[in-house]
């Protein structure tokens, strides 16, 4: 696999937001073969780390699946949404910064508490069952308009799951990767389970 041929081909296979926000990153010391961490709120680029020599263990239609569920994934996250959370991050950041300036110590502990607390559960939403499921219904969604359809693109990236575990030498799936493949399986045609709402929606 040439390097410089599969980025500029991830990068075209990516939607235009895609393009926009996320930049792909070649980091062969990664034990995992691709990585995206929760982007902060003040950063624009949303950076994907690929091990290219593990990622080359994949098919294309595994690689194609994975990349666009991390993109999913990514741009999922919305810090400066309107609601609860993110409200309370404007407020607690607003606040810290006023108690700056009137050197008020107990004000800015306050403050800067509310903020991390806010922001602590942004990050536990984004990682939750719900979210994950939603990025792989959405990267199963982009696939189709890149050729592929609904069922063999929930197959592929249910393949993939599987096969990045293997290659990064992890003996089980955790329990949100078994969830996210029931649902997989469910979206491909091979499984009439359905994830049910209550597993769904857990934190």
């Amino acid at each position: 696999m040439n390097l410089d041929s599969e980025l500029y081909r991830l990068i075209d296979l990516m939607p235009a937001s895609g393009r926009m926000y996320c930049k792909i990153i070649n980091r062969p010391e990664q034990p995992i073969v691709i990585s995206a961490e929760l982007p902060l709120p003040w950063q624009q680029n949303r950076p994907i780390a690929i091990n290219f020599d593990l990622w080359k263990q994949l098919t294309q239609p595994q690689r194609d699946l994975l990349l666009l569920r991390t993109v999913s994934w990514l741009l999922s996250i919305q810090w400066f949404k309107v609601d609860l959370y993110q409200g309370l991050i404007a407020a607690g950041l607003a606040g810290t910064l006023i108690e700056l300036i009137q050197a008020d110590a107990a004000g800015i502990v306050v403050s800067s508490g509310l903020t991390l607390v806010a922001a602590a559960q942004i990050w536990r939403k984004s990682h939750n069952t719900q979210n994950q499921l939603a990025a792989d219904e959405k990267a199963v969604q982009v696939a189709q308009r890149r050729g592929y359809t609904e069922s063999d693109a929930a197959h592929h990236l249910l393949e993939a799951i599987e096969a990045v575990a293997r290659i990064e030498n992890r003996p089980t799936l955790d329990f949100t990767d078994l969830i996210r493949c029931q649902n997989l399986r469910s979206i491909a045609g091979t499984s009439a389970i359905e994830v049910p709402d209550g597993v769904r929606q857990q934190g």
